[in-house]
C-alpha cells in the first residue's frame, strides 16, 4: 500500500506523547509499506532528524509552523468564526504545506491518507474528492473533552474562559468535521464513546497507544530509594495542574507517615509555577537527555491527572520499565487496567496518599503489580500489536475502496 500520513508535529525524534505515537507506528508500516510524509516542523530539528525519517520514507516534506495568536489576523478569524470552526486552529492553516500535499497527491496515487489530529482536518476540504473514501483521522486526544476538562482545573479567570469556549466550539465542529473522513482512529474505548456520543455516524476504529515492551525491560527493585517520580512535559497545563494539586494536597500526607520520601518532577520547559514547587524533597529538573536513570532511582510513579485525554504514554513506559503507579481515573483513562491490579486509581487527596503508602510499604504487593502490568503490557499495548491493527485497518478501508469501484 501507498500511505501519505499527514502531521502537525515531526515525529522525530520522538520524545512526548505525539510523535512517539506516530513515529512507532509510521517505523512499523514503513518495513511493509510505501509511506510519504507531510509534516509540520517546530525549528529545533537537527538535519539528521529529517534524514532519518528520509531513510524510513519515500518521501518526506516539511514546512515550519509559524505560531499565531488566535486574534492576530481578524479578518482570518472572524471568517474560522462564523464558519464555527475554533479561531486558533487557523495556526494550522499553510498554504506551503497545502500546496506540497496537492503535489505529492498529483504524483502518487495513495491507497491511505491519514491526517494526525483533528487540528489538522480541514486539509481535507482541500483534497479531491475521489479520495475521501481513504481517508483516516487521528484522534490523539478528543480536543473538546480535554479542553474543558482543563477549563475546569484552570486557576486564571481569562485563561479559563478561552479555554471553555475552545472546547464549547470543538464540541460543535470536531464531531462533525470527522465524519467528512473516511475513516476515524480513537485511542481507547472511552475516546471512542464520547465521540459517538455527539455524532453517532462516525466509522471509529480504537487503535490505542503502546509501548516497546523489547527496548522497555523491567528495572530492578530499586533497594535503596525513597522517590516518587511525575514524568511530562511541564508547560502542558493539565502537568501543571497535576503537580500543583500533588504537593499542595497529596504530598504532605504522604510525608507526614514517611518523613524520608522525595518527589521529583521530570520533563522538559517547567514554568514558574512549577519550578516554585521544589522545596522539602521536591525537586524540579527540567529537560532530561534520557529519561531511564529517573526510572531506575524511583520506587513508583504517581499520575495526579485531573484533565487531559488519550492514553498516557507515561503510563505504558512505567509499566514497562517495572515502575508501579498510582493514577487518577482521568489519568489512566483509555488503559484496561484493573484498580489493586496493574495499578491503583485513586481521585482524593486521601486516597492517593492511602495508596502510595501502600506501595512503599509492601515489597510483594510491588513486585505482584509490577508483574501484572507488564503481562497486559505485552498482551494489549506493544507497538508490534498496534501497527498490525492498523495496516489491518488500512486492508479493510482498500477493500472497500475496490468494491465500491468494482
Amino acid at each position: 500500500m501507498r500511505i501519505l500520513l499527514i502531521s502537525n508535529t515531526f515525529p522525530y525524534p520522538p520524545n512526548s506523547g505525539f510523535p512517539l505515537r506516530v513515529y512507532n507506528l509510521l517505523y512499523r508500516i514503513a518495513r511493509e509499506h510505501e509511506v510519504w510524509l507531510a509534516s509540520f516542523t517546530a525549528g529545533h530539528e537537527k538535519p539528521a532528524d529529517i534524514e532519518h525519517m528520509r531513510e524510513i520514507c519515500r518521501e518526506v516534506v516539511t514546512v515550519p509552523f509559524s505560531r499565531q495568536g488566535a486574534l492576530s489576523n481578524l479578518p482570518q478569524a472572524a471568517r474560522y468564526f462564523f464558519k464555527g470552526i475554533p479561531p486558533t486552529l487557523r495556526a494550522y492553516e499553510s498554504r506551503q504545506l497545502l500546496e506540497k500535499i496537492l503535489d505529492l497527491i498529483s504524483r502518487v496515487d495513495f491507497d491511505i491518507i491519514q491526517i494526525e489530529d483533528s487540528h489538522m482536518s480541514f486539509y481535507l476540504d482541500h483534497l479531491p474528492a475521489a479520495v475521501r473514501a481513504k481517508t483516516v483521522l487521528t484522534f490523539h486526544d478528543v480536543n473538546f473533552h480535554k479542553h474543558e476538562k482543563m477549563s475546569e482545573v484552570e486557576p486564571r479567570r481569562v485563561r479559563k474562559i478561552r479555554t471553555w469556549l475552545h472546547g464549547r466550539m470543538m464540541r460543535r465542529w470536531e464531531p462533525f468535521q470527522a465524519q467528512r473522513f473516511g475513516h476515524c482512529v480513537a485511542m481507547s474505548q472511552s475516546d471512542k464513546e464520547l465521540l459517538l456520543a455527539e455524532n453517532p455516524g462516525l466509522r471509529i476504529a480504537v487503535l490505542p497507544n503502546g509501548v516497546d515492551t523489547r527496548r522497555y525491560t523491567p528495572l530492578p527493585f530499586p533497594e535503596h530509594t525513597n522517590r516518587l517520580i511525575y514524568v511530562g512535559n511541564m508547560a502542558y497545563r493539565p502537568n501543571i495542574d497535576a503537580v500543583t494539586w500533588f504537593c499542595r494536597d497529596i504530598y504532605p500526607i504522604i510525608k507526614a507517615e514517611y518523613p524520608k520520601i522525595e518527589f521529583w518532577i521530570v520533563g522538559k520547559d517547567p514554568t514558574p509555577e512549577v519550578t516554585s514547587l521544589a522545596a522539602n524533597g521536591i525537586r524540579v529538573t527540567g529537560q532530561v537527555d534520557d529519561l531511564l536513570p529517573y526510572y531506575k532511582d524511583a520506587i513508583m510513579c504517581v499520575v495526579p491527572l485531573r484533565a487531559g485525554g488519550g492514553t498516557r504514554l507515561k503510563i505504558l513506559e512505567a509499566m514497562a520499565l517495572g515502575r508501579p503507579m498510582v493514577s487518577t481515573t482521568i489519568g489512566c483513562e483509555g488503559i484496561e487496567a484493573r484498580n489493586g491490579e496493574q495499578l491503583f486509581i485513586a481521585d482524593t487527596p486521601e486516597q492517593f496518599a492511602r495508596y502510595t503508602l501502600e506501595l512503599l510499604r509492601d515489597k510483594q504487593q510491588w513486585l505482584d503489580m509490577t508483574r501484572q502490568a507488564r503481562a497486559l503490557l505485552v498482551e494489549r499495548y506493544d507497538w508490534d500489536l498496534v501497527a498490525r491493527n492498523h495496516i489491518r485497518l488500512y486492508e479493510e478501508i482498500c477493500n472497500q475502496d475496490s468494491r465500491i469501484i468494482a
